[in-house]
């Protein structure tokens, strides 16, 4: 792809002059970011060597010139990725096809340099009397380690060879990525007759319409893929036959022989990660994966694993049971299979606790829910108040800029919600930065949040599901992660912590959904005003445990295939992805028709494109973390300022700057406990 030469008038040449330093997205065009690109790995590598001609190494020439270093090409990639993740073009994905290698090689000319990493080995054998604080010597571990981890300290031969592994991985990971999202609007369900959506709410109804009329088709209804296996609207839709069409088009994503199909990709993915671990002398990936974790080895990871397999598919059959007793009670002669299991979780969900999920969207009104609930949550926990800027210029017209503010007025950063589905834009939720929090270059966060809402026609209300509700907040906690950092160095601002870490305090946000103040606050009848009613709020949460077998299994299935892939050896090969995944989940004993796996491989971009490889066990792990927080906020009653603030001090403002089990040590007063995960998922006796 031909690129034009840099100039220094571009809108990433100099740090931006608008507030929070919110990249100019009014002046950046497409043709910007490739000479930003090149220009900005040749200016760091011009700053590397800089630091090697310093003479001899201190913390301050060596490791804070690190941290100074790449600052062009940090704002380049920075709004790239995020365009590209959440508003593709041909055009992107033509220059993330071209970049993605170059940057990999870019990364190993600094990681793999022998001479800057003798400074860092350097500095840290003096670390006892350089007199760091506490903060600098963190720094300085965590590049001593970023640099290990990359291979600095691997012979020239292993390194030479590692240097193609990475470029060829960046290029197979950017492919698995495109082909997913291509295949997932390929695969949208058109319905001709509109008695087939019988089940579904006016609101849902005109979505689909709204859908199909976004790509010519006028006189039909369009049912889009999710990124995972199912469909929101299999918990309403009546017609058995469209249902199982939805079911079976979500799990064929990447898998079909087509120009889009993700197996040849990502068996030569999990071939060159396990040969890349073996050059580190690791086992497998998963084992060269968890030395950055705090799991430290597979081994402890299946040992957390097995101790709730077993449990959550026994809950699981039980459930399977219950559903095939409301087939049964409502005339059915069918054996329960995976697109009935939604829709008759729900009738026995209403028949046992009088809650209908499916019916609670008008209460759920994206505006209100996002203004009087989430941002209700944070000004009462951290005492932030945020301001909506449509004068503000974003990436799209959807994403919304809102200033956040502290108790005092003072400015704490930028957040950006972009809440509606696209075909441009990727599958699931997840949340980035554009500018990263610290006090080294004095700048303040902008954080997003990133969603794929069905979008109603023009002057319809939002109205959101029960799942995209407990999206809304979990993206938010990650927003916040973001927003509260307090740290002076960009290498550990934010989320920068431990993958099996980061999903924490995300996960602690949702408890505030149907926290009484939160949920009074925002739960009214779009159309008629009125309150969700406390009785249907105490149901939901007397529910909590209910349909638990199905989400855990369906987890815990996925979560081992993600470490079956990482637990192949060096020169192993798959032949046949499905039959390695049947083989993975059943030694497991994980197989359970009824339920499948909430990702198959062929497009589950957590571990093939989004840096989750051999860590998505992360989520449960974190969740260990998040249920003993959850217990310490109830057990001090709850939604109080003080244990905000107490909470934001010692572990939401910390970012990365402290090893992530101390901080929660210094936070709980002691490590989290398994228990009250158990209980939650219904899994204790």
């Amino acid at each position: 792809m031909s690129t034009q030469s840099f100039d220094s008038a571009y809108p990433f040449a100099k740090r931006s002059t608008l507030e929070y330093e919110l990249p100019p997205f009014a002046e950046i065009t497409d043709a910007h970011y490739l000479p930003a690109f090149y220009a900005g790995m040749a200016e760091q590598l011009q700053e590397v060597d800089a630091i090697l001609a310093t003479g001899a190494p201190t913390f301050e020439n060596t490791i804070v010139g690190l941290e100074k270093s790449g600052q062009l090409l940090n704002r380049v990639a920075l709004v790239f990725f995020n365009k590209s993740s959440s508003d593709t073009s041909d055009f992107l994905d033509e220059i993330e096809a071209e970049i993605a290698p170059k940057l990999a090689a870019h990364s190993d000319a600094i990681k793999l340099n022998p001479e800057l990493f003798a400074r860092i080995v350097a500095l840290r054998d003096a670390a006892p009397s350089l007199q760091l604080n506490s903060e600098d010597a963190w720094l300085l571990e965590r590049y001593y380690r970023d640099f290990h981890f990359a291979g600095a300290h691997l012979t020239q031969p292993q390194r030479d060879e590692l240097k193609v592994i990475n470029e060829e991985l960046s290029v197979l990971e950017a492919t698995f990525s495109r082909q997913t999202l291509a295949d997932t609007n390929d695969l949208a369900i058109i319905v001709d007759d509109l008695a087939e959506l019988d089940g579904l709410t006016e609101n849902e109804i005109a979505t689909a319409k709204s859908a199909a009329m976004s790509r010519g088709l006028d006189d039909k209804w369009l049912i889009t893929m999710v990124n995972f296996t199912g469909h929101p609207l299999l918990t309403s839709l009546t017609n058995r036959g469209l249902r199982e069409k939805i079911m079976k088009a979500s799990i064929l994503k990447g898998a079909r022989g087509n120009e889009h199909d993700n197996k040849t990709t990502l068996v030569a993915m999990a071939k060159l990660r396990a040969r890349r671990a073996a050059l580190f002398g690791a086992t497998n990936h998963a084992e060269y994966v968890l030395w950055e974790r705090n799991a430290a080895t597979p081994a402890k990871v299946h040992e957390m694993m097995r101790k709730i397999a077993a449990p959550a598919v026994a809950n699981a059959k039980r459930e399977g049971a219950d559903l095939q007793a409301a087939i049964a009670a409502d005339g059915g002669d069918f054996e329960l299979a995976s697109w009935d299991w939604a829709y008759y979780a729900e009738k026995v969900r209403k028949a046992r606790y009088d809650v209908d999920t499916a019916a609670l969207a008008p209460y759920f009104e994206l505006e209100r829910v996002l203004t009087d609930g989430v941002f209700f949550a944070a000004n009462k926990l951290f005492g932030l108040s945020f301001v909506e800027r449509p004068d503000l210029v974003t990436y799209h017209p959807e994403a919304r800029a809102f200033e956040v503010f502290g108790e005092d007025g003072q400015k704490v950063g930028l957040f950006i919600g972009d809440f509606y589905t696209r075909d441009s834009k990727r599958g699931g939720a997840w949340m980035n930065n554009l500018v990263d929090q610290n006090f080294l270059l004095g700048q303040l966060p902008v954080v997003c949040n990133n969603l794929n809402i069905p979008k109603p026609p023009a002057g319809e209300p939002t109205l959101i599901s029960f799942d995209f509700l407990t999206t809304l907040f979990h993206e938010f906690g990650h927003a916040l992660h973001g927003l509260l950092s307090h740290v002076k160095y960009p290498r550990v601002s934010g989320t920068s912590v431990e993958r099996d870490f980061v999903e924490f305090p995300s996960q602690v946000n949702e408890m505030w959904m149907l926290w009484p103040e939160v949920v009074n606050n925002y739960a009214y009848h779009y159309k008629t005003g009125e309150k969700l009613s406390p009785e249907i709020i105490e149901r939901i949460n007397l529910s909590s445990t209910f349909d638990q077998g199905y989400a855990t299994t369906s987890y815990m299935q996925a979560a081992i295939l993600d470490l079956a892939w990482h637990e192949i050896a060096d020169g192993q090969d798959v032949k046949d992805v499905e039959a390695f995944e049947a083989a993975a989940i059943e030694a497991y004993g994980l197989t359970y028709p009824p339920v499948p796996t909430r990702y198959r491989t062929t497009y589950f971009s957590h571990i093939f494109a989004g840096g989750y490889s051999a860590g998505y066990y992360g989520y449960i792990w974190s969740e260990v973390f998040d249920a003993d927080t959850v217990e310490w906020f109830k057990e001090n009653g709850g939604l109080k300022r003080a244990l905000g603030d107490h909470f934001r001090a010692e572990l939401l403002s910390r970012g990365g700057s402290l090893d992530s089990m101390e901080m929660y040590r210094n936070f709980r007063g002691r490590d989290a406990v398994i228990e009250p995960l158990l209980r939650r998922r219904g899994l204790l006796s």
